[in-house]
């Protein structure tokens, strides 16, 4: 048995907090994700075999790999809406949805630069 099998068998058929439909998942309208589709997902993070390590990276590398995607979030949406407005074969859920994530990757980067700065000027005040 594969990982993402033996995930599927694992993880129940609604998410947490939320009331299944009368008569299973079935009624609900959920459905098991075929490994053609699994391939098809890009992973959102390196995953490593056990006992491996990832090479270590700066501090400078992943911030600045945050920085390009939020930046390349924000010209993909960008172009979707341009795309939108000029008649192309693009929905406007679509174009929403591009919006939406842009809009939420920049403001967890920014979070995340507050948290830092904060933590910087505590560092700061600290007496030695």
């Amino acid at each position: 048995m594969d990982p993402l099998s033996a995930l599927r068998t694992v993880l129940p058929p609604t998410m947490p907090g939320r009331v299944a439909a009368p008569g299973g998942a079935a009624a609900a309208g959920a459905r098991t994700i075929s490994p053609a589709e699994l391939g098809q997902l890009q992973p959102g993070f390196a995953i490593t075999e056990p006992g491996k390590t990832a090479a270590p990276t700066s501090f400078e590398q992943v911030f600045d790999r945050m920085v390009s995607e939020v930046n390349t979030k924000q010209g993909e949406a960008a172009e979707t809406v341009q795309a939108l407005l000029s008649g192309q074969q693009v929905q406007l859920h679509e174009a929403m949805v591009a919006l939406e994530e842009a809009s939420l990757s920049f403001q967890l980067m920014v979070e995340v630069r507050n948290k830092l700065l904060e933590s910087y000027q505590e560092l700061m005040r600290m007496q030695v």
